[in-house]
């Protein structure tokens, strides 16, 4: 009886087990087994020389053909995961019992028995479940792999699909994201370790666990060993030595540079393509120039985040924050980070290529690219704009301008009252130094003269021409936009400043993307650009404000440039930028090929530390990348341009009064040690033939000044009369003017004045003389007889009148007139102010 029992327990079990594998087989006919080589594939980025710097994915997978796998890692991989690989047809029956009696004995799950097919189905269909029919359908879908595809083939796709951990799919991610290097460069040590780490690729991860995994890369050796893959003498030496790998964050590719990339990617050819087809992305960065700028600005900012007088959040302290939130699980909590940022943009000056950008001191922190996106005050850094526009109004850097305080109600700059600060010259102890040419206004900096030059040239002229330069943010209609406080992006700052070694234009547009392509080559987009060139300025005035940036630089306040920092002896030029309360700290310059702008700054405006100008802050950078583009881009002079109308010629000028200079034009200036000599204050200036000046020297020598030099004889200004004659009814004189005994002019002819009116004796002679008050008076009076016989003719001796005293009269008393304080326009009572417009009232009668 419990024989028949079995017997029909049997029988009952092998009708299920057959009716489950028939079931399973069909199923496993279902699958389409050309997914398994639809693999979501990382876009490669290239930088404009083909190195990779980052790639674009949802899984960072790169596929290769097994022919670019290096056998050392074959071998490994055969060695831990399947070492009857080639033996067997999808799945190991004695692996399979093996497993289950070594797990039964240790009462828990201690070896897998899946073969590397059983792996590629369960990871290309996600078989994930854990039961026992999971398991036979992943066994009959092996089958079927095998009956389609070669060994070589399976082994190929499993080493592109598997995950190696630390977010890298496949061997050839993860071989450049642990070692930095394709797969078929790999040594023997990195074979071993990726296929240690298959089994738990996070847990035994070089990055997670630096010990744990070597352990994981020795058995996989000592597995190599053992099957004879490799000598005894090779695994002890493998053995011997230690994990090298990179850091992780490069590895993720996550860097401002390669997110700007994406999201042009993405706008280009959709958001499923870029992620999932593998392209070859080719773009205009130079990333060795790419790794100096982001190299450079962390170490300078982290020097100045260790000056005693800067009291803010420094990147390390939040760095720290950072990773233990990001350990705890909780970095969506973590506020935005306060720490001093900085970012650079650079760029070929000829095509617009971005070469460098670096958006800020780390991406994984925040997203937020400051060289693109955000709005800041450009300070000093704008001047240059200000001086081209004057220059295009006929101006030239030899014009004289005005270095004195000025009010500060006429720019507004923090505040509405006193004079307008100085901190642009960038110096603790700066002078004002009276009337200076343009050329030594830029050159240090100074803002008074600039805002005065500003306001010269007109600020719509300045305006227009920063918008055409490519300034398209909205720039305020004030003159402290002369100052760079209105915000502009750094980008913008970029792309403008190409005008001075371009000759006064500048490309369309600064760009990233060149083409993309297919693995094969075959073209998917191409940017299809023109050589499209926006004129701005004159070539004259391009080059003498070139030739104020290049003196600025090398002696003004860039000097630090050469002096401190340095940058090699290469004809370059550029200009510092501080804006007011030294929130903004920037500098913007370029040579004959490559410009390139540097900001550092708070996200939220405040000042980084009292002192903290341009040239402590972003010089330093702009220096280390302008030094690096100099030795793979070699800059040329830029040329002196020339034109059928004569061009830019050179004359001698005196720095004194902006004329001619002429052979007295010396100063007398003492020496160290007290003597007096005297020094030539001349020097050679450049302008057009209508710019420069056509007299000599007014200061030194004689003065020659005239109105002619000023205005056209057409223009000499004429006196004007005071009122109009056509609503005055003019006085007719009727006795003569002079007063005095004498007319040495002969300005009237000898007239007989109007006898006075007859007095009584007595009264004259009573009334007091003013002449006795007056003691010795110009105005001589003749004595009077008593009875008037002396009286003389007109033809001997005409008498001369006295000054008869005024006698008081009760009139009305004049009224005093008191200075009104003045209202807005607006508000002016009509009926009492001077500006009421309203007809003359009639001239009152001269008789009255």
């Amino acid at each position: 009886m419990p024989i028949a029992i079995l017997a029909i327990l049997v029988v009952v079990l092998g009708v299920y087990i057959s009716s489950l594998a028939a079931d399973l087989k069909a199923q496993a006919k279902v699958f389409d087994l050309s997914k398994l080589e639809q693999m979501e594939s990382a876009s490669v980025i290239l930088d404009r020389n083909g190195k990779i710097f980052g790639q674009i994915y949802v899984e960072n997978r790169e596929t290769v053909p097994y022919d670019q796998l290096p056998h050392d890692l074959i071998n490994a991989v055969l060695a831990v995961e399947d070492a009857k690989f080639y033996q067997h047809h999808g799945y190991d029956a004695f692996g399979i019992i093996r497993a289950a009696l070594k797990n039964l004995t240790a009462g828990h799950v201690r070896q897998g028995a899946s073969t590397i097919t059983q792996q590629l189905a369960r990871n290309s269909f996600s078989l994930k479940e854990k039961t026992f029919r999971r398991k036979l359908l992943e066994i009959f879908l092996a089958q079927r792999i095998e009956d389609n595809f070669s060994k070589q083939k399976i082994m190929e796709l499993y080493l592109n699909r598997i995950y190696f951990g630390g977010g890298l799919y496949g061997a050839e991610a993860a071989s450049r994201g642990y070692f930095g290097k394709p797969a078929r460069e790999m040594s023997l040590v990195e074979c071993a370790t990726l296929a240690g780490l298959i089994k738990s690729p996070n847990r035994l991860s070089p990055w997670a666990d630096r010990a744990t995994s070597r352990e994981a890369r020795d058995y996989a050796l000592d597995r190599m060993r053992d099957l004879r893959f490799i000598s005894r003498e090779q695994c002890a030496n493998a053995r011997s030595q230690e994990i090298v790998v990179g850091s992780r964050q490069n590895a993720q590719g996550q860097t401002y540079a390669v997110d700007y990339i994406r999201q042009q990617v993405i706008a280009a050819v959709g958001w499923d393509r870029a992620i999932n087809e593998g392209y070859r992305i080719h773009t205009t960065i130079d990333v060795d120039l790419q790794k100096v700028a982001e190299d450079s600005l962390r170490t300078n900012l982290e020097r100045v985040e260790q000056r005693p007088d800067y009291n803010h959040q420094t990147y390390t302290q939040y760095a720290a924050s950072f990773r233990k939130a990001k350990a705890n699980g909780t970095t969506s909590n973590q506020p935005a980070p306060e720490y001093l940022q900085g970012a650079l943009i650079g760029l070929d000056n000829s095509t617009g290529d971005i070469l460098v950008l670096v958006g800020g001191r780390d991406f994984e922190h925040n997203q937020y690219d400051r060289a693109l996106q955000a709005r800041r005050p450009a300070g000093t850094a704008m001047l240059p704009f200000v001086y081209a526009a004057a220059f295009e109004k006929g101006m030239y850097p030899g014009s004289l301008v005005e270095d004195s305080p000025l009010d500060n109600r006429a720019v507004m700059i923090g505040g509405t009252t006193g004079i307008l600060g100085e901190w642009g010259p960038e110096n603790a102890d700066n002078t004002y130094e009276g009337a200076m040419t343009a050329r030594q206004a830029l050159v240090k900096s100074k803002n008074g003269a600039t805002v005065r030059i500003g306001m010269d040239a007109g600020i719509d002229a300045v305006l227009q021409l920063c918008a055409a330069a490519g300034i398209h943010s909205p720039l305020r209609p004030y003159p402290a936009t002369f100052l760079g406080t209105s915000e502009v992006t750094l980008a913008e700052l970029a792309l403008a400043y190409t005008i001075f070694p371009n000759g006064g234009w500048r490309p369309n547009v600064s760009h990233i993307l060149e083409r993309i392509e297919e693995k094969d080559g075959t073209l998917v987009w191409d940017a299809k650009r023109e050589s499209i060139r926006k004129l701005v300025t004159k070539p004259e005035t391009a080059y003498e404000v070139n030739s104020c940036l290049a003196d600025a630089l090398e002696s003004g306040t860039g000097k630090a440039a050469f002096t401190q920092f340095g940058l090699k002896k290469i004809p370059a030029a550029g200009k510092t930028g501080t804006a007011y309360d030294f929130t903004d700290a920037l500098f913007a310059g370029y040579d004959s090929n490559f410009t390139c702008a540097v900001w550092a700054g708070f996200d939220k405006p405040q000042k980084i530390y009292r002192g903290a100008f341009g040239r402590e802050l972003a010089l330093p950078v702009w220096v280390d990348i302008m030094n690096a583009a100099a030795d793979h881009y070699p800059p040329q002079e830029i040329k002196q341009p020339t034109s059928a109308s004569g061009g830019l010629k050179q004359v001698e000028i005196c720095s004194k009064s902006g004329l001619l200079a002429t052979d007295k034009c010396y100063d007398a200036v003492k020496t160290a040690n007290g003597d007096t000599v005297q020094r030539r204050t001349t020097y050679m200036e450049i302008g057009t033939q209508s710019q420069v000046p056509t007299e000599p020297c007014n200061i030194h020598g004689e003065p020659r000044a005239r109105l002619a030099r000023f205005f056209s004889s057409n223009d000499l200004p004429r006196a004007a009369l005071a009122v109009d004659v056509s609503e005055v009814t003019p006085i007719t004189v009727k006795s003569p003017t002079l007063l005095s005994d004498r007319d040495p002019y002969n300005s009237l002819k000898p007239t007989l004045k109007p006898e006075p009116p007859p007095q009584p004796a007595a009264e004259t002679a009573a009334s007091p003389k003013p002449d006795s008050v007056a003691g010795d008076s110009a105005v001589k009076t003749a004595k009077v007889s008593g009875s008037g016989a002396g009286t003389q003719t007109a033809e001997s001796a005409p008498e001369i009148r006295k000054a008869i005293p005024v006698q008081p009269q009760d009139k009305k008393p004049v009224e005093i007139r008191r200075a009104i304080p003045v209202k807005p326009l607006d508000q002016e009572n009509e009926d009492g102010t001077l500006l009421k417009s309203a007809t003359p009232p009639p001239p009152a009668d001269i008789d009255e």
